[in-house]
């Protein structure tokens, strides 16, 4: 299954040295990192870190995901990334997985690594085999480029949850968990998120202060229930909670948000503004 762009040219550009321009500025913005991090090199083993990052436009969240991703570019790339993301379509199934075939962006090719997609679906309980859903969803897509800026020697596991609950997100962190151990690969898990959605700056950075002192926390479930009880419009909670869980799994007890911000920061329209932040896990 060949996987080609559904939003170049909307939430980034079409051709390629135009977006490697945009991602460079993304880096060097008063927002962003401040500068273009060199790739080092890493050893296989257990991968230091996982991340959590934005999903919008470039233009809007590309400078907050440059914290993430500096930091990915810093310990080296692992064989592979597992991108997890939310179902914004509706299509597909509880989790859904692209298990074999390429991703394609203006930027080149990138192979799923179907050996351990397979064995993600084969532990799992819920997770199946699912081309549907990716077929529309920008949350993963807009994660590439990114990567492929500094390296293309890595492979990808995309994971669409339609499904965001305790009983996915553990499921789906155990069969990651299980999956890496069997087949001995090096990978970093990338949850794709972004935070509340159309509130004013004042109750945006109210709210989302709430989910990411959860998140900085480890707690998950405290996440879950902040989320669900406060109606906080969050929209990868279950790609972040399962991060979390499988982070534990693995070792890594810390979390640090790198940094925040929202749409009205980039704007000025601070009446109805969508959070984006960047942590790792470590």
């Amino acid at each position: 299954m060949i996987r080609k762009p559904a939003v170049a040219g909307a939430f980034y550009p079409g051709d390629a040295e135009s977006l490697k321009r945009l991602i460079e500025s993304c880096f060097l913005d008063d927002s962003g990192i401040g500068f273009i991090p060199e790739l080092s090199d890493f050893d296989n083993g257990d991968y230091p870190i996982n991340v959590m990052v934005p999903h919008a436009g470039y233009q809007y969240s590309g400078a907050i995901a440059s914290y993430g991703y500096c930091k990915i570019v810093e310990n080296g790339f692992p064989e592979v990334f597992i991108i997890l993301s939310p179902n914004h379509t509706g299509f597909g199934t509880e989790i859904s997985v692209f298990n074999e075939g390429q991703w394609i962006t203006p930027l080149g090719s990138v192979d799923v690594d179907s050996e351990f997609a397979d064995e993600i679906i084969s532990v799992s309980d819920i997770a199946s085999a699912d081309f549907h859903a990716h077929l529309r969803e920008h949350s993963i897509e807009v994660q590439l480029p990114f990567l492929q800026y500094f390296s293309d020697d890595f492979k990808i596991v995309p994971i669409t949850m339609g499904t965001q609950t305790f009983v996915t997100s553990n499921d789906l962190a155990n069969a990651i968990f299980e999956a890496g151990n069997k087949l001995n690969r090096s990978y970093c898990v990338i949850a794709s998120t972004d935070l509340s959605h159309f509130n004013n700056q004042e109750k945006a950075n109210k709210v989302d202060g709430f989910v990411l002192e959860d998140i900085e926390e480890m707690n998950e479930f405290k996440l879950f229930e902040e989320v669900i009880q406060y109606n906080i419009t969050m929209c990868g909670y279950g790609p972040v909670m399962t991060t979390i869980a499988l982070s534990k799994m693995s070792n890594k007890s810390n979390c640090e948000i790198l940094a925040y911000k929202t749409s009205g920061d980039v704007t000025g329209d601070l009446s109805s503004v969508v959070g984006y932040a960047s942590g790792i896990f470590k």
